[in-house]
């Protein structure tokens, strides 16, 4: 599959005091990515939870930084599927400014039932819609 793309421009809230990204915000940054790429394929986080009952959460990330990002830059993030598993999704994500990779992430989600927060097989649909195109 090739890797989804989301623009993001940092926004003044996103930076610390010296005017660079806040390490914690690539996180959230590759979050929206994640999500957009979900809904890209047709699948909402909030119908997803109250349908079948399952949400996604982050059990591991491994993150390298590697070049700062800053105030008004705009950035080009990616959430590339990979590895399946059952219950759980790894992607490979990047944080892009033109050329320039800021950071880059392995990403596992697992999806979990909502109710009892225990691990739960990936709806039928979303495994094979991600998948076919993988």
């Amino acid at each position: 599959m090739e890797a989804f793309w989301w623009p993001v421009r940092v926004y003044y809230e996103d930076t610390d005091a010296g005017g660079v990204v806040y390490y914690a915000n690539y996180l959230r940054f590759m979050e929206r990515a994640r999500t957009e790429l979900l809904r890209a394929g047709g699948f909402e986080q909030d119908r997803l939870r109250e349908e079948s009952g399952v949400i996604f959460v982050v059990k591991a990330a491994k993150i390298d930084y590697r070049s700062p990002g800053f105030f008004n830059d705009q950035l080009r993030v990616s959430a590339e599927i990979a590895g399946w598993g059952r219950t759980s999704i790894t992607f490979q994500q990047r944080v892009m400014r033109d050329e320039t990779c800021l950071a880059e992430a392995e990403v596992v989600v697992v999806c979990i039932d909502a109710g009892r927060f225990r691990p739960h097989p990936i709806p039928e649909a979303i495994s094979e819609a991600f998948q076919r195109v993988s």
